[in-house]
């Protein structure tokens, strides 16, 4: 017992809590001595330090630099002098111009297939055969009857002539020899009903021999031999189509009605082509043939028929296509990339490229559009080259940067509000200039002011710019702000 007491008597003591633990023991006792308050407390906490992670990882907002990053690249084209094709799109269905379902004619059995599924058979040819013995058997007893009748006729007529011989000298009456030549007559139309008789029976022979009336491809057939068939059945043998020349109809609004029939009433023969269902290829190449005589009151729509020859048989049957129909050809026409107009709240504007490689916003009225091209009425010449690529980033008087340029940018020409535009920024180079004259010899030594150059060194060291150069610079961007573009 003692030893124990002596063991633990001479333990070490234990170590004195540091800072952290000393404040977290206060923390304790006054969360024990203050148990609402440090709810409250601790709750606070907690938001904060939520509040706190959650800034830690949002995502800060960028500047929109869009307009501030100097000269920007962009792409550009030269307006040209070309041709403008007025076309118009619509859908169309390619229709055959005859089809015709072989039917037969007289009943029987079919006892023959003389065409092949899907092979050309021209007008004429033999399709099939219906067992032709018994329309044969009718045609030899119509012919007996015939031949019977035709000597009972002949001996008749023999009769009449003695009977007028002998009334010539008074041995017999008057009324025999009528008698007679009347039975001449009767057994006359025997004969003629008898030759009738023989003609239909030929004729219900010769349907059992089934051709083709067109030329044109046979389909599938509809009846196999050893069927009996029936005249007028609802059931071909076979369908044969017509593929050459093959017809498209389609429909246009009756709005462009007018146009169409001025062309053709002048002689013009409008060409056509017909697309797949993509758009891509063209299938065939032919001629507008006719346009309908009634405008469609449920649609309010013209159908046209198109004519094509179909050599390579590459229109198929109530196949759908895409159908252009050039209408006219527009020459000598200011024309420029479909990606060179814009739109703003005043209507159609481009960006014009100055040899000192800045643009100017100019106002155009378009015309038609001829697929990648359109045709401008107003606003530009040919010659003078036009932004087609990153004009959303571009405003009026920027400065942009070409890419693989290799040809000279030539002057642009004289626009209705250029002289206003170029006013305006003369007015405002020259509040540019008394504002950051010092910045441009501080910053910018070997750039002149007013120059692009000094411009550009300008913007690139904004963060550096005065406060007098700094508002300069963003007066003269608001001045020059595009009509359809953000402010920067």
């Amino acid at each position: 017992m003692n030893i124990d007491r002596s063991a633990h008597d001479f333990r070490s003591p234990e170590p004195e809590p540091g800072l952290a633990g000393r404040t977290w023991q206060g923390v304790k006792r006054w969360s024990g001595r203050h148990p609402r308050l440090s709810r409250v407390a601790w709750f606070a906490v907690g938001l904060a330090v939520l509040a706190l992670l959650i800034w830690a990882i949002y995502p800060r907002p960028q500047r929109n630099l869009r307009f501030n990053q100097g000269p920007q690249p962009v792409g550009v084209a030269v307006v040209r002098d070309g041709d403008i094709h007025v076309t118009l799109n619509a859908l169309g269905t390619v229709t055959p111009l005859a089809t015709a379902t072989v039917r037969p004619q007289v009943g029987g059995m079919l006892v023959k297939l003389n065409f092949t599924e899907g092979e050309m058979v021209k007008a004429g040819d033999l399709l099939a055969q219906i067992d032709p013995r018994p329309y044969q058997a009718a045609l030899d007893q119509a012919r007996g009857q015939l031949a019977r009748d035709a000597a009972t006729l002949a001996n008749a007529k023999v009769d009449l002539e003695r009977y007028r011989a002998l009334q010539a000298q008074n041995a017999i009456a008057q009324q025999q020899v009528s008698t007679q030549a009347a039975t001449v007559k009767s057994y006359e139309g025997v004969v003629v009903a008898d030759q009738a008789n023989v003609e239909t029976a030929r004729i219900n022979l010769g349907y059992t021999s089934i051709v083709s009336p067109i030329t044109g491809r046979a389909g599938i057939h509809l009846v196999d031999i050893g069927n009996i068939v029936s005249a007028g059945q609802s059931t071909g043998i076979v369908v044969v189509t017509q593929l050459q020349p093959m017809s498209v109809l389609f429909t246009i609004p009756e709005d462009n009605v007018r146009p169409v029939m001025a062309r053709m009433g002048a002689g013009a023969t409008l060409p056509v082509d017909a697309y797949d269902r993509t758009q891509t290829t063209r299938l065939a190449t032919g001629t507008l043939a006719t346009v309908d005589n009634v405008v469609d009151p449920s649609t309010g729509s013209v159908k046209l028929r198109a004519m094509f020859d179909n050599k390579d048989n590459s229109l198929f049957p109530a196949q759908f296509v895409n159908v252009r129909l050039l209408v006219d050809t527009l020459h000598h026409q200011t024309v420029v990339p479909v990606a060179a107009i814009q739109r703003g709240s005043d209507g159609s504007y481009v960006f014009v490229v100055t040899p000192d490689k800045t643009v100017l916003q100019r106002n155009v009225k378009t015309g038609v559009q001829d697929g990648d091209t359109i045709q401008v009425l107003s606003g530009l010449k040919p010659g003078d080259t036009v932004v087609v690529d990153g004009a959303d980033r571009l405003r009026d008087g920027a400065d942009v940067e070409i890419p693989d340029q290799t040809a000279k940018i030539a002057a642009p020409s004289a626009g209705s509000d250029d002289a206003v535009r170029a006013a305006r920024r003369a007015q405002m180079e020259e509040l540019m200039n008394k504002s950051c004259g010092d910045d441009v010899k501080k910053l910018c030594p070997d750039a002149k002011p007013g120059t692009r150059e000094a411009r550009i060194c300008l913007f690139r060291n904004r963060p550096l710019l005065s406060q007098q150069c700094s508002t300069a610079m963003a007066q003269m961007r608001r001045g020059g702000t595009a009509r359809g573009g953000a402010r920067p």
